[in-house]
């Protein structure tokens, strides 16, 4: 008799649990009524605030396709297990967000859930959005709300299963979704806490410079520590001082944040040059110095001893501007970057038109995989978009894998005095 009690009440929990699965997997996601605070502006003033927070998240970058119309959506993000597509936030009635209520927006920046109940994947960053104050999420809103609208339909994501079923997004979110908004640190003053929000909510920068877990979300103990994102590396952004950015100086972070270089670091490439052209570079002062503030004091990470930078390395060979130096050798790396890459970043890597074609310090050409090398030299690079004429060419239907290969390790060599690893079937597979 108690064995068979027993069993029916391990019967009645298991479907009191299948129930309580079945309402948390599948029960519509509630709306909550959400209301500015007094100090939220209004009119002109709510838009213009809007627009700031829009550019400081970048939005563009994210919802706008390479050759499409701005914030219509239709970008890939190619992830291992699928495609997924970016949404058109423009306030078109029919395909965009004009019909979403402002509870519907807010919940889906604070939950990650569309306008039908739907979980949204986190290729969309609302684990940093969750972080947003309300206010803020409306005054994006608000600006939104004031551009012209775009009919262009979303197109569908191509995920393999289970990834393609958005409810298991439920049990993720438990794992990795902020409980609360972001909260001032009492500890420090508020500059430092403008910076944390900066960092931490709008620009979400950890999305791209965390490594990810094997669940695909940042790993805490890894923080800034770099990691790969569209083919490029972005790197440590850690206090390291010898990996991360611990060894530069202040007005050196603000400089590359607001313009993309820096003397003696470099230039910005790839994922980061697009957000410095779409966000950083259009921040306040204020604002690149809190947010340079901030990272001074994100703790210490080691990452890629390999590719740390060697300044002053000697293997210039006392070349000048317009002078290959000793190292001249004749090889394919020589000769492609003689015919197309000294006119503009000079043999001395100091670069001729623009400072933006500096070499010399930067962590691109001190990494003996090349990984940003090759994806500089294949796709080119453009910062300044706006008003700017600093951009690279892209030379991936003007040289072979093979040539590509030896510019990258020639370059490695001359400007990082490390041997480059790089290989033609890199440079193949980084085509795709």
């Amino acid at each position: 008799m108690n064995r068979r009690r027993t069993l029916i009440t391990m019967g009645a929990l298991g479907v009191v649990g299948a129930i309580a699965a079945a309402f948390f997997f599948f029960w519509p996601a509630s709306i909550e009524a959400v209301h500015a605070t007094d100090a939220q502006p209004t009119g002109s003033a709510l838009v213009s605030k809007g627009e700031y927070l829009a550019k400081a998240a970048d939005c563009a970058a994210c919802h706008t396709a390479p050759g499409g119309k701005p914030f219509a959506g239709g970008r890939a993000f190619k992830l291992p297990f699928g495609t997924i597509y970016s949404t058109n936030i423009t306030p078109d009635q029919e395909t965009g967000i004009g019909r979403w209520s402002d509870a519907e927006f807010v919940r889906a920046l604070h939950r990650g859930i569309g306008r039908n109940g739907e979980d949204l994947y986190p290729a969309f960053p609302y684990t940093a959005y969750a972080l947003l104050s309300t206010d803020d999420v409306l005054a994006i809103r608000a600006y939104l709300s004031t551009l012209r609208p775009v009919t262009a339909r979303n197109a569908d994501n191509t995920l393999v299963f289970p990834f393609n079923q958005r409810y298991t997004l439920r049990a993720w979110k438990l794992l990795f979704m902020p409980t609360r908004q972001w909260e001032p640190s009492a500890a420090h003053d508020a500059a430092w806490n403008r910076g944390s929000y900066l960092a931490e909510a709008l620009a979400h920068c950890g999305d791209c410079h965390t490594p990810r877990n094997l669940m695909f979300a940042t790993k805490s103990s890894r923080k800034y520590a770099g990691a790969v994102v569209d083919g490029w590396k972005a790197y440590n952004i850690s206090s390291d001082k010898e990996t991360g950015i611990g060894a530069w100086s202040d007005a050196e972070i603000e400089q590359y944040l607001s313009s993309g270089h820096a003397p003696a670091h470099g230039s910005a490439g790839g994922g980061m040059a697009e957000a410095i052209d779409l966000s950083l570079r259009h921040l306040s002062s204020e604002d690149i110095a809190a947010l340079t503030r901030y990272l001074r004091t994100v703790p210490s990470q080691r990452s890629e001893l390999a590719a740390r930078v060697v300044h002053d390395p000697g293997t210039l060979n006392g070349a000048t501007a317009w002078s290959p130096g000793a190292d001249y050798d004749g090889g394919a790396g020589f000769q492609v970057f003689a015919s197309a890459c000294a006119s503009c970043h000079g043999w001395d890597g100091n670069g001729q038109q623009t400072d933006n074609a500096g070499l010399r310090g930067s962590r691109s050409v001190n990494d003996p995989a090349g990984t940003n090398v090759v994806r500089a030299v294949l796709g080119g690079i453009k910062i300044g978009s706006l008003g700017g004429n600093n951009t690279m060419p892209r030379f991936a239907d003007a040289y072979s894998d093979e040539e590509i290969a030896a510019v990258s390790n020639y370059v490695i060599g001359h400007f990082g005095g490390k041997r480059g690893n790089v290989t033609a079937a890199e440079v193949r597979a980084s085509r795709d």
